[in-house]
Order: structure tokens, then C-alpha cells, then sequence
């Protein structure tokens, strides 16, 4: 069976021949999950994303009392990170493509293969790995519109089997133009023209919520457009119709292949990016260091407040 995403395919041996849904570039249902899984000849890699901030070890620990069958787990600090060493890349900073290739390898990846992430359901973690995978040139790619949960409520299984994976064959070829660093971010700061977007809650934004970093607030002229407002009321993306409408909103003319979008660690922006995608808008550019970097230093400028 050939699935089409978009321009790609994605090769499941079959004389059979049937279209995915373009948004699957993006995102999947629950009910388009559950019939891939069931598709005869490979099967999609599920990858667990489940994480939580304050509580490190807890995702891993979730996986292991349940999870998609055959599903392998990402943790954000050790599988989607590298090494934080001073604090001065951030909280988050992207691992090398090398090291990233070598774990998507341990994961059983080949070419081809489509992976479907997921998380408890509003798609944070899930979308880091989604970007991850476009950003070493593996595009078929997909996140569980509405998580775990929407999975459940599809009728899926879930186990606490851990499967065991054969070593895949990916290998990893980044695109540095989907990033972009400090001093990119502070030239910016020159130019009145430039679009920065923060995918933190307001609170953070504005700077009156401590959390994670030395310092409270945002980069000097960024827009807030936290990732929640990306979500409808029961944790899925809105339709591209009602997010191209959230952006045009938050972001003065809409979103475009110029603009930035950061968070605290490269994290919640990824969603942004996801979201701005499966609208149809062109691709933004992620500062993988975000708040948790440019914080990090005593002489970048603050503001606060908005």
C-alpha cells in the first residue's frame, strides 16, 4: 500500500494504492491512526511524547503503565534535547542531527515510514518531535490530533508491553535554514519590520509567573500567541480555517516564512509552527534557545507586560 503525503509517499508493500489525506502532513485523527495501525504491511511508528516539566521522570513512567502497542518513547530531556552543560543554549537545545539520527535509528526509523506522535493530548511534546523530524529531512511525519485521549475515545488498545524494535536505517540530514540563533534574534531587534512570536501563557509573557528561567518576561517587540490558543475546548487543533483567523488576530498581518516563533525551551513554539502549517501558512522560523537562553544572560534586554 502506497499512502501519498502530499508530494511524498510513504512505501507500505501492497498492490494497493490509496491517498492520505493532505493534513496528514500535519496531523491524524484518531480513526486515521487506528486505521493505519490495522493496514496491511508496515506499520506506522508511534512514538510516545508524553512529558512533564515539573516532573521529569513522570512521562516515562506513564508510557510504562500504558501506552499505543508498539509505541517507543521520547523523553524530552534525554531523546528530543543534547547536553544543557551551562544553561547558556537553553533548557532544551536540540541535540546534534548525528545523535538524533542514531535515536531515530533505535526507534526502528526507515525512510518512509510514517510516525505518528503523540502525547496526553494537547500536542506540545508531540509537536517538538514532529519538528525534529522535518528539521532531519524525515517529513512523513504526523501528530495525534488530540492525544492519548482521543485515541481512548476512538476505541484504540493501549498495553504496557514494551515491543521489541529493530534497528532502523534513517539517517539524519538537517536543514540549518529552519533555525535560527541568538545573534540572529538580537539583530533583529534592529529592524522594525521584524515578527517575533511567543507561544508562552500570558502570565510568562507578560512576566508577572515566575517559571524555569532567571528572569521573567519576553524579548523586547515579540507578539504573545500562547500555543493553547491553537486547541479547541476538547484538546484538538482547531480547523486551518479558525487557526489562520487566531493568527491574523495575534500576529499584525499574519504569519510568514520570515517569522520567528520561540517559547521557553523550543517547545510550545513547535506547536505554533505546527499549527501555522496545518493552516496552510508558510513555514516559520524556530529560535531553538527561546526565553530560557536569551534569559540567561544579564545584558539582553527584558520587557514585560502586554
Amino acid at each position: 500500500m502506497v499512502w501519498s503525503l502530499n508530494h511524498l509517499s510513504l512505501a507500505y508493500p501492497s498492490k494497493e494504492t490509496h491517498d492520505m489525506p493532505e493534513h496528514i502532513s500535519t496531523l491524524i485523527s484518531a480513526t486515521e491512526a487506528l486505521e493505519a495501525q490495522k493496514a496491511p504491511g508496515a506499520s506506522p511508528l508511534f512514538v510516545d511524547c508524553r512529558f512533564d516539566l515539573y516532573d521529569p521522570d513522570a512521562g516515562r513512567q506513564q508510557y510504562e503503565q500504558s501506552h499505543i502497542p508498539g509505541s517507543v518513547h521520547a523523553d524530552l530531556d534525554a531523546d528530543l534535547s543534547g547536553p544543557v552543560g551551562d544553561g547558556s543554549r537553553g533548557r532544551h537545545p536540540l541535540p546534534t542531527p548525528e545523535a538524533f539520527g542514531a535515536t531515530l535509528r533505535e526507534w526502528g526509523l526507515h525512510p518512509g515510514r510514517l510516525v505518528i506522535a503523540y502525547d496526553a493530548g494537547p500536542g506540545m511534546f508531540a509537536s517538538r518531535l514532529w519538528w525534529m523530524l522535518h528539521w532531519v529531512g524525515h517529513r512523513q511525519a504526523a501528530v495525534l490530533d488530540g492525544g492519548l485521549h482521543a485515541w481512548r475515545q476512538a476505541g484504540g488498545t493501549i498495553t504496557d508491553a514494551v515491543s521489541d524494535v529493530a534497528t532502523g536505517s534513517f539517517m539524519s540530514r538537517a536543514n540549518p535554514d529552519m533555525t535560527v540563533d541568538v545573534h540572529y534574534v538580537e539583530a533583529l531587534l534592529e529592524n522594525v519590520s521584524y515578527m517575533l512570536v511567543d507561544a508562552r501563557d500570558n502570565e510568562r509573557f507578560a512576566g508577572t509567573k515566575s517559571a524555569f528561567d532567571p528572569k521573567s518576561g519576553h524579548i523586547p517587540g515579540a507578539i504573545n500567541h500562547p500555543y493553547q490558543s491553537n486547541l479547541d475546548a476538547s484538546g484538538a487543533m482547531l480547523s486551518p480555517e479558525q487557526l489562520k483567523e487566531q493568527f491574523a488576530r495575534s500576529c499584525a498581518g499574519g504569519v510568514n516564512s520570515d517569522t520567528v516563533m520561540y517559547c521557553g525551551s523550543g517547545v510550545s513554539a513547535c506547536h505554533n509552527i505546527l499549527a501555522a502549517v496545518h493552516a496552510g501558512l508558510p513555514w516559520p522560523l524556530l529560535y531553538p534557545g527561546s526565553w530560557s537562553e536569551w534569559s540567561s544572560h544579564p545584558d539582553r534586554p527584558v520587557a514585560t507586560g502586554g
